[in-house]
Order: C-alpha cells, then structure tokens, then sequence
C-alpha cells in the first residue's frame, strides 16, 4: 500500500477515464475539466509510474501494452471503490423500490405493509404501482412482482406463488348455488384484460361450462372484485386477490374446486446486479405472508 503514496489519485482517475472513453474530451467531460488538465495528469502520473502509459497518435492517446494491462487493473480497483461507497449510500439512504401491479398492492400488499415496517423499521418502501413491466436495469427499481409464466429474459425471476382461479362471490349469491349447473342462472363479472379464462376451471370441476347471464365488464380486476362483493355476480379470482375478502366473509367460494392457470407470481430482479440485504429480507418477509395467506386458504377449505 506504501506503494500507492507516491501517485497521485486523481492522476490515476484520469488515466482509467481516459483509457476507458477512449479521448482526453469524453474524460474531461466526465471528470468535469478541462481537457489539458486531464493530460497533464495522465503525464504526471506516467512520469510518478516511470513507465509510458499512452502513446500519442494523430488519432489520440492509444494504450501501450504495459498501459493495457495497468488501466485493466486500474477499472477494476476503481469499480470496487464505487461499490463501496455505495455501500456507505446503502446505509444512509435504505428505501426499497417494488414494482407491482395495482391490483396486487392494493389488495394483498398493502394490508401487509404494517409488518414489514415493524420488523424491518430503518428500511422506507416505495411501491410503483403500475402493469407497465419495468425496466430492473436502467431505473432504480429493486425488484418487481410480475404476474406471468417467469419466462423474461435478462431477469432473475423465482416463484413466489402458482396461481389458482376459482370462482367467488357475495354469500347471498352462493346461497342460491347448489350446484356448479346453477351458474347458468348468474351473472358473469368478467375482466377484459385477464389472462385466464372460465374453461380452465369447467375442466377442473370435470363438468361441460355453462353459459351465464349477461353481467358487469371491467378493465380493473379490483372493480371486478368491488362487483361480486356487491352482489351482481361471480367472478373468476385467485388466492391473493380474493384472500381477505374470503377470510372476512364478504366474498365466498362456492365450490371448493381450484384450477391450475399455468401463471404464477414471481419475484423479479435484475441479472446483472446484486442483491442488497434490505431486497433479500424483503423476499424473506413476502415468502412468509404469502404461507400465511396459504395457510389462511387452507383453513377456509377444511371449515367448508
């Protein structure tokens, strides 16, 4: 390390910025002066190193191979500087960004919020609530929830839960159902932009699909919801969505028969960046309310 104490470090930030933009213009640019400065250090610092670093072309500086291998060795010092005073930021700023669609935070996420806020009080969430899919490279989004068959490319994507679909609806509808026939005497509640359908679920309860009365159509799957627990019908849901309206009654689940939809909820992060610890407790935390629900759902199986 003594070494180190006879070059200068802003001599040595010049010649990796140069070496790595490639002219004594862009790296003044990103060093923000002038472009002599910049090659007045890049001179110091070869005359400090007693070795040439650069050889001047008419076309500009072009590394020599001792410069090559010294500016290689040089990015990766400083790469793993930057790490570590973002380590520093890390610690001073600790907010965490989710991406997840609306209807997911604000029925599912959202009541739970208060837990992770308790267990983990130093870490601020931030939830973009959007069914954009967002860009986990090129913003400052932590991780998304996302809704699909986890096939993205350029992602880390895990299962949190495969989805299930079933139908539910308001108790004095299911009052009126004894039987799955007895649909065709309700109304459908029918999200238009869903990716399942009622067929999955016919084939599943091994009976043909009935035709249903003309009902409510939506582009929100949380209207949907608002509509069947207002009694105008039955809709297709799913574990997270319907889960604290079924726990509470306000929403019932006629016929016990749950279907596989081939999508699930997956935790989404970048491939190209490492996980801080406030995402991993945060995975933690989101694995374990979700066996929660499950467990919740399993309870309302076994009391029907």
């Amino acid at each position: 390390m003594a070494m180190l104490n006879r070059v200068h470090l802003n001599g040595l930030r010049a010649v990796e910025t140069v070496a790595r933009l490639g002219s004594l213009s862009a790296a003044a640019s990103e060093l923000n002066v002038s472009a002599s400065a910049v090659s007045q250090q890049v001179k110091r610092t070869e005359a400090q190193l007693g070795q040439a670093l650069f050889e001047r072309t008419a076309s500009g500086l072009v590394p020599t191979e001792f410069g090559t291998v010294f500016t290689a060795r040089l990015g990766a010092g400083f790469r793993e500087l930057a790490q570590a005073v973002a380590l520093a930021d890390e610690a001073s700023e600790c907010t965490l960004v989710v991406s997840v669609a609306p209807a997911f935070a604000s029925k599912w996420l959202l009541p739970r919020l208060s837990r992770h806020f308790a267990r983990h009080p130093n870490v601020l969430l931030r939830i973009d609530a959007s069914v954009r899919i967002a860009d986990l490279d090129r913003s400052d989004i932590d991780i998304a929830i996302r809704l699909g068959d986890g096939k993205w490319p350029g992602v880390r994507a895990q299962l949190l839960l495969a989805q299930e679909v079933f139908p539910v609806c308001a108790p004095v509808i299911a009052d009126k159902l004894k039987s799955i026939e007895d649909l065709a005497l309700t109304c459908a509640i029918t999200d238009e932009r869903a990716m399942i359908s009622w067929e999955s679920w016919f084939e599943a309860a091994g009976v043909k699909p009935v035709s249903f009365l003309k009902g409510a159509r939506f582009t929100d799957p949380m209207l949907c919801l608002e509509s069947a627990i207002a009694g105008h019908g039955v809709m297709l849901g799913w574990q997270l969505l319907t889960a604290d309206a079924l726990a509470d009654g306000r929403l019932v689940a006629p016929f016990g028969v749950r279907a596989e939809s081939g999508l699930g909820y997956w935790l989404v992060t970048s491939a190209s960046k490492g996980e801080s610890r406030k995402l991993r407790d945060f995975k933690i935390w989101i694995r374990e309310e979700i066996e929660a629900t499950m467990a919740q759902f399993g309870a309302l199986a076994g009391a029907a």
